[in-house]
């Protein structure tokens, strides 16, 4: 019998703003992970995710803002926080196994934990050889494995799937369903967000450090109707006017919800709004994440919660 999940925050980020310099790589970013289940975090190269990650699990400090687990601190406990961004580090002079021993045995977990995590993540026949003639996708494990040590109730992790051969990337999933189906959390970066699509049940999108969008995965993978007309501001008061939402898409276009078609194209003739595409779709992952990120900043609801 499997825990339900919480719908709590695990992790609340609170107003973060990280600045190197006169360079802002995060600003002002605020957003929560439920309790319970994998959320997946994503942003085109450049978007600050992995110094998002950094601050959250304390390897960097932020300039503003804060962040709390469980409305207390970031914890040290390997039990409580397991964490992979990469790269591993393992020394290559080491074995995969002389490693995780060594983290076992400061974190004062039991020995018995290493083999467990060698196997979980597939690395058990290879556990001997030193990291250094270890491809980029066992090196991918073998940060896997040193998160999971501690079987934490949270687990970060950047680009986990990088490098990873399909059956690899299968297996993760499956491990971090069987996690969620346990009551564990999971924030997870990825960019390939067609395999996140079968693995969160929640996404952040940031870009240029910035919040574009949270919310459950199901409010952006739904059915919906794509519209163009040349404008789309009055077109998106009257929607939202009569119960529909409204999200920019790329190249001037609109995503129109919880509304008909026909109701659609009849607000459009009652104020004269001329419509050059009325089409009902289903957006996939990449097509909303395209949207959100490619939009003009102006013409976007900052921080869009769904």
């Amino acid at each position: 019998m499997t825990s339900a999940p919480s719908h709590t925050a695990a992790i609340a980020v609170h107003e973060l703003t990280k600045r190197y310099g006169r360079t802002t790589v995060v600003d002002d970013l605020s957003f929560t992970v439920r309790a319970g289940v994998v959320t997946g975090f994503f942003g085109p190269n450049g978007a600050g995710k992995t110094t998002v990650l950094k601050t959250i699990v304390g390897l960097a400090r932020p300039t503003a803002g804060h962040v709390s687990f469980q409305g207390g601190p970031v914890p040290s406990d390997a039990r409580a926080l397991g964490v992979h961004i990469e790269p591993c580090g393992a020394h290559p002079g080491r074995t995969a196994r002389a490693h995780l021993r060594a983290l076992a045995l400061l974190a004062g977990l039991p020995a018995a934990r290493v083999d467990e995590v060698l196997e979980t993540v597939g690395l058990e026949q290879a556990a001997g050889r030193r990291v250094g003639k270890y491809s980029l996708g066992m090196r991918q494990r073998l940060g896997l494995a040193t998160a999971l040590l501690g079987d934490p109730e949270v687990l970060v992790l950047d680009e986990p799937v990088n490098g990873l051969d399909p059956q690899a990337i299968r297996h993760l999933r499956t491990l971090l369903r069987e996690r969620a189906a346990r009551g564990r959390t999971t924030l997870l970066s990825s960019h390939m967000l067609g395999e996140a699509a079968q693995t969160v049940d929640d996404v952040v999108v940031i870009d240029k450090g910035r919040l574009v969008h949270t919310g459950p995965i199901g409010d952006l993978a739904q059915g919906a109707l794509s519209v163009r007309t040349p404008e789309p501001e009055r077109l998106s008061a009257l929607v939202e006017s009569a119960g529909g939402r409204v999200r920019p898409a790329a190249a001037g276009g609109l995503w129109i919800e919880a509304l008909p078609a026909a109701e659609v194209a009849r607000l459009a003739l009652r104020e004269r709004i001329p419509l050059e595409e009325i089409t009902s779709r289903t957006a996939s992952l990449e097509d909303v994440f395209f949207d959100l990120t490619e939009v003009p900043s102006e013409t976007r609801t900052e921080g869009r919660r769904a």
